[in-house]
């Protein structure tokens, strides 16, 4: 990560010329820089360079998140002149989708809380601020959470409120400001009532707009995993014990493991099936983060679960061609999907080895 990942995508990874970050780099490692730029992928950067700064992994992410905050601002903000961020924009900064995406708004506030970590700047504030009142003034739900953006569609899903809960977590630990602990106790009451099927034992991905369920059950374990994580942050947060489902959504998610390498696969269904056996690189780092949540609760063999699943994570996603990079996704028969390294890894990435450091102290 200091040595290889950091420096590649600080360079490749962003452009000079027209400012903002790429969206991906070839197999060889250069810059697409034709690929349209999504506000999500824009968001997670700021956040992986305020984050690596913060931690004094790499002193020149502070200036290089400032600046990607800077022209997140500038063109991706209103553009249009209505409130909320655009989903995606071309390279040049035109308007290719004039949508205003939940999941994107919530790294919005991610990449926010951690600039605000940096230095306190009343206007990084201001700003988190004014998005909490775009999503609560247009984007919130009659039945509860929020829609998944504007335009409405559906189905709804639990992932951009898994976000939203991570979001609150980190602006809790940025301002101290009670507010947060409150939204965050909002998202943890949806997932006790709507998404965690606790007689299954899984996590809904799919559902109506009154939040019933749409059949069959689609389970990603990758998910699984990051509520286990989410969910000790929680705990810390607000005292609230959250170990039973934290442990429930743990032993579901490894019923999901391909078993000849480990790793999490992509789909299963609620009877515990295998539906789609290929398996990404986030869901690799994701597990990793639970078994490290589960360390620090103590859990009995957490450690060195945690540890072999960092080591495969290496072993099949980060050995790649370019140092700094990664593979995507193999399919069943461990072939690499897609020729592109995508930054949207990065946020995965970073956020398993930071929590590795923490935790294990390696």
């Amino acid at each position: 990560m200091i040595e290889q990942a950091l420096p590649l995508w600080a360079s490749r990874g962003w452009d000079s010329q027209r400012g903002g970050f790429i969206e991906r780099l070839a197999p060889d490692g250069t810059a697409d820089r034709d690929a349209p730029r999504r506000l999500l992928v824009q968001a997670r950067q700021i956040y992986c360079f305020a984050k690596a700064a913060q931690l004094g992994w790499f002193p020149p992410g502070r200036e290089l998140a400032l600046r990607g905050l800077e022209h997140m601002l500038a063109v991706a903000k209103s553009p249009d002149g209505r409130p909320g961020y655009v989903a995606v924009l071309a390279p040049d900064a035109s308007v290719l989708s004039a949508s205003r995406d939940t999941y994107a708004h919530a790294f919005v506030l991610l990449a926010l809380a951690q600039v605000f970590q940096l230095d306190r700047d009343a206007q990084i504030r201001s700003e988190i601020d004014q998005t909490l009142a775009f999503l609560d003034h247009h984007l919130k739900s009659d039945h509860g959470g929020y829609i998944e953006g504007l335009p409405a569609a559906l189905p709804r899903r639990q992932n951009p409120h898994m976000h939203l809960f991570e979001a609150m977590i980190a602006l809790f630990d940025a301002t101290r400001d009670i507010q947060f602990q409150n939204r965050a106790g909002g998202f943890y009451s949806l997932f006790l009532t709507h998404f965690f099927d606790s007689t299954a034992g899984v996590l809904g991905e799919y559902f109506e707009d009154d939040w019933s369920r749409i059949l069959p059950i689609s389970v990603e374990p990758g998910h699984q995993a990051e509520w286990v994580w989410l969910l000790k942050g929680f705990e810390r947060i607000t005292g609230c014990p959250t170990g039973k489902h934290r442990a429930a959504l743990l032993a579901s998610a490894l019923r999901y493991s391909d078993a000849r390498t480990g790793c999490l696969v992509d789909e299963g269904n609620s009877a515990g099936q295998i539906v789609k056996a290929s398996g990404r690189c986030w869901p690799q780092t994701e597990l990793a983060k639970a078994w490290l949540a589960q360390t620090e609760s103590g859990v009995p063999g957490a450690a060195d679960a945690a540890r072999d699943a960092l080591a495969r994570l290496e072993h099949f996603y980060l050995r790649h061609r370019v140092k700094g990079g990664w593979y995507d996704q193999f399919d069943h028969d461990e072939q690499a999907r897609g020729a592109f390294i995508p930054a949207s890894s990065f946020y995965h990435v970073l956020c398993a080895i930071s929590e590795a450091e923490r935790v294990l102290g390696i």
